[in-house]
């Protein structure tokens, strides 16, 4: 059996592994006028228009989400799955692929599902928000790096993953993936954005697709 083409998949979540996009969904919970602002500067920064930093401590400040939200969000990630993304990361782990999730969105919220899909707290990288002792909003945690445009570069850099190594995901910050990894490719199953695509070396549209470009 030929070995995968890939020793390591860089995988993110909102809009790749889940068809939501956490923080807006979280807006959404709040009323229409912060719900249009969230997902305009969502949409400017996942182009590339705006960096992610200009705007991420705007949205959670306005939002401010509790534990409540934050476990309403983790059910909406669960149920908003990608079609064949569970199978997809046990036929990658069955052939040997190291996965890591490497997300902007906020970790509580993700946790839940990297569980179900078999994910170790140590291979989930996202912004943990603080929370006081009855559970309500204080902070994110600003000392994370993925916070930031260039946070996930950062954050991949660090981890020292098997090579060749295929980052994946729908936005400019993945894509930015291309200075620390051998491979980027665009998922377009939820959300196809034309400034991405330009960047990315393979398009996927489905968990299908992924699997055929990283095993042979």
């Amino acid at each position: 059996m030929r070995p995968p083409r890939y020793a390591s998949v860089i995988l993110d979540v909102d809009s790749t592994l889940c068809g939501v996009e956490g923080v807006d969904w979280l807006a959404a919970r709040r009323d229409d006028a912060t719900a249009a602002q969230s997902a305009s500067f969502t949409a400017l920064a996942m182009a590339g228009e705006i960096p992610l930093e200009s705007i991420y401590a705007e949205r959670l400040d306005r939002i401010r989400p509790d534990a409540e939200d934050l476990g309403a969000l983790a059910e909406a990630y669960r149920e908003a799955i990608a079609t064949g993304a569970a199978e997809a990361v046990r036929s990658l782990r069955t052939a040997g692929v190291t996965i890591h999730l490497v997300s902007g969105g906020l970790r509580q919220a993700i946790l839940p599902l990297s569980r179900d899909l078999g994910f170790l707290e140590t291979e989930v990288h996202a912004v943990p928000v603080i929370l006081d002792s009855s559970g309500h909003y204080i902070d994110f945690d600003r000392a994370s790096p993925l916070w930031r445009a260039a946070g996930k570069c950062e954050v991949v850099t660090a981890l020292g993953l098997p090579e060749p190594r295929l980052a994946v995901g729908d936005g400019i910050s993945d894509a930015a993936l291309r200075k620390v990894t051998e491979g980027f490719a665009v998922f377009t199953g939820f959300v196809r954005r034309q400034s991405v695509l330009a960047l990315a070396q393979h398009e996927c549209g489905s968990f299908t697709d992924l699997l055929d470009l990283v095993l042979p």
